[in-house]
C-alpha cells in the first residue's frame, strides 16, 4: 500500500499549508491511532481499502508487531500517513529469525498532505528503524505471514514506484494476481477423464482426515513454503472446514500434492495454497487437483476464484491460464540492500 496519485482521491479539504506542515510529527503507533489510521488509509488508497478488522489481524495481532516500527504522521489529532516496518521476533519456521531481513509491508500519505516530502520522511524513518535493529536487507510488501499485497502495483501507484526507486529499492521479480469466474463452471470432460485414469492407476483424491493434517503441513513446509505449512495448521484451528482441501496420494500411499481454498482470512473465494511434488508434475495431477478444488468452490456457492501471487510465465502461471484464469494485477517484488 502506498501513495495514490489519482486526482480527487481524497475527500478532505486541503489542510497542508506551511503552518500545518510544520506541525506534522512522525512517531510510533499509539493506542487510539487505529481508527484514524484506517480512515486515512482508505482516503489514501481507495483502490485497496482496509477494514479495521483486517488491520487488527494483519498488523496489531501479528506476533512480530512492534509499535515503534509503525511510523505514524500526525498533525494535531489527525493521521496524515504511515509507514510500517517489521522484523521477525518470532520465526516463521524453525529457529531462524532472519536477523538481516526486514520488511515494509505498506506506506501511504493522505491525499491532502502530498507533495511536501512526507512519504519520503515516513519511509526514511521506517528504514532507519530497521537499520537500527541490524537489518541490512529490506523487502517492500512481500512479508509473510501477513502481507497486505504481494508487492507494489506500479500501474496503480506510480508515485510510490518512483519514490521507492529513489530510496534504493530495486525489482527482484514480478508476481501476478489472477481471477477466474465460476458462474456456470463445470468440470471439463478432459479433466474428468484424467481424474478417472489416475484413480484407476491407484492415485487417491480425498478430503484429509484430522489425522492427516500434521503430515500435510510438514509436507508443505518441507517441499514448498513455511508459510503454506503455517496456513495449513492455522485455518483448520480457526474452524475452516476440511472439505476446503483436496489431498492427492500416490499409489504407494505417500503424499503427492494438495489444493485448497479458504486458507487465508477465511475467504472462501481465495484459491490456494496449491502444490504438487516436482517429480510428479507433468502427469496431469496438478490440473486435476486445481479443477477438483474449483468444482468444490462452485458447490459452496463461490462466484469466482482468485489469488494474489504466481509467476505469470512460470509453469504454474501457464497451468492457471489453461484453466481459465486471467491476470488482473501485476506486483513488483522490491528489495533494498545496504552495508552492515
Amino acid at each position: 500500500m502506498s501513495q495514490h496519485d489519482r486526482p480527487g482521491a481524497g475527500h478532505l479539504p486541503p489542510a497542508t499549508g506551511p503552518t500545518t506542515r510544520s506541525r506534522t510529527a512522525i512517531r510510533g503507533f499509539r493506542t487510539g491511532d487505529g481508527p484514524r489510521l484506517v480512515e486515512a488509509w482508505r482516503r489514501s488508497a481507495p483502490a485497496d481499502p482496509l477494514s479495521s478488522g483486517r488491520f487488527r489481524t494483519l498488523v496489531l495481532l501479528d506476533p512480530n508487531f512492534d509499535p515503534d516500527g509503525l511510523r505514524v504522521a500526525v498533525a494535531g489529532d489527525r493521521v496524515l500517513g504511515a509507514a510500517y516496518a517489521v522484523r521477525r521476533l518470532v520465526p516463521l519456521a524453525g529457529t531462524d529469525l532472519e536477523p538481516d531481513q526486514g520488511w515494509i509491508p505498506f506506506f501511504f500519505v493522505d491525499p491532502a498532505a502530498r507533495g511536501h516530502g512526507l512519504g519520503r520522511r515516513l519511509l526514511t524513518e521506517a528504514l532507519d528503524w530497521l537499520h537500527g535493529h541490524g537489518r541490512t536487507r529490506v523487502d517492500f510488501s512481500s512479508y509473510t505471514p501477513h502481507y497486505v499485497l504481494p508487492g507494489l502495483d506500479a500501474e496503480t501507484y506510480p508515485h510510490a514506484a518512483r519514490l521507492l526507486e529513489a530510496l534504493g529499492f530495486r525489482t527482484r521479480y514480478e508476481a501476478a494476481a489472477m481471477d477466474r469466474g465460476l458462474v456456470g463452471y463445470r468440470l471439463p470432460d478432459e479433466v474428468a477423464h484424467r481424474h478417472a485414469e489416475l484413480t484407476a492407476r491407484g492415485y487417491r483424491f480425498t478430503t484429509p482426515a484430522d489425522d492427516e493434517l500434521a503430515e500435510l503441513a510438514a509436507f508443505a513446509g518441507r517441499h514448498f513454503d513455511p508459510d503454506w505449512a503455517r496456513a495449513l495448521r492455522a485455518c483448520p484451528a480457526a474452524g475452516t472446514p476440511l472439505d476446503r482441501i483436496v489431498l492427492a496420494r500416490h499409489p504407494s500411499g505417500r503424499l503427492a500434492g494438495w489444493a485448497m481454498h479458504g486458507a487465508y482470512e477465511a475467504v472462501d473465494e481465495r484459491f490456494g495454497p496449491f502444490g504438487v511434488l516436482e517429480e510428479m508434475r507433468g502427469t496431469g495431477l496438478g490440473t486435476v487437483l486445481l479443477h477438483l478444488t474449483l468444482e468444490r468452490m462452485r458447490a459452496h456457492g463461490a462466484h469466482c476464484a482468485w489469488f494474489l501471487w504466481t509467476g505469470e510465465r512460470s509453469p504454474a502461471g501457464r497451468l492457471y491460464r489453461a484453466a481459465g484464469f486471467r491476470t488482473t494485477r501485476v506486483f513488483r517484488i522490491l528489495r533494498r540492500e545496504t552495508a552492515p
